[in-house]
């Protein structure tokens, strides 16, 4: 469950914690400490329709309309990328459709997740991130 208002105050929150670590590998266990906190994914629903392709590791994402906002469970057999996993849920989950496709994921940028990310992970982050827009597309567009 989200605790910010907004996507864009996630964001914020998320920022002014990453700078209390000096290094990168305080942010990288920081990052996996965040994925150990995700909530349980049922095995019935790894199922290929809601595998993320592109990324190196499996990882699947479910979502749901509730009432207002889009719920979106998801599951990384890789540490690191159940924690990017929990970063992308911190600011898009439990958010309206229009919020979630209004909100630019500058925090990749402001982070500095791109550049401290290998290119595989990198390419898995902004698959996981292009999902979670495409279903904000269609579910504004069906709302």
């Amino acid at each position: 469950m989200t605790t910010e208002a907004t996507a864009e105050q996630a964001q914020q929150a998320l920022l002014e914690e990453f700078e209390m670590f000096d290094n990168w590998m305080d942010r990288y266990q920081y990052i996996i400490d965040m994925g150990k906190q995700l909530p349980a994914f049922p095995e019935e629903w790894k199922t290929p329709e809601r595998k993320i392709q592109g990324c190196q590791s499996n990882v699947w994402m479910h979502h749901r309309r509730e009432g207002e906002v889009l719920h979106f469970d998801a599951i990384s057999d890789a540490a690191i990328v159940s924690g990017l996993i929990a970063v992308l849920m911190r600011i898009y989950n439990d958010r309206p459709a229009a919020e979630i496709r209004d909100t630019s994921p500058h925090f990749l940028e402001d982070l500095g997740l791109d550049k401290h990310l290998s290119p595989t992970r990198s390419n898995g982050l902004h698959a996981m991130l292009g999902k979670i827009y495409e279903v904000a597309d269609s579910e504004a567009a069906s709302a």
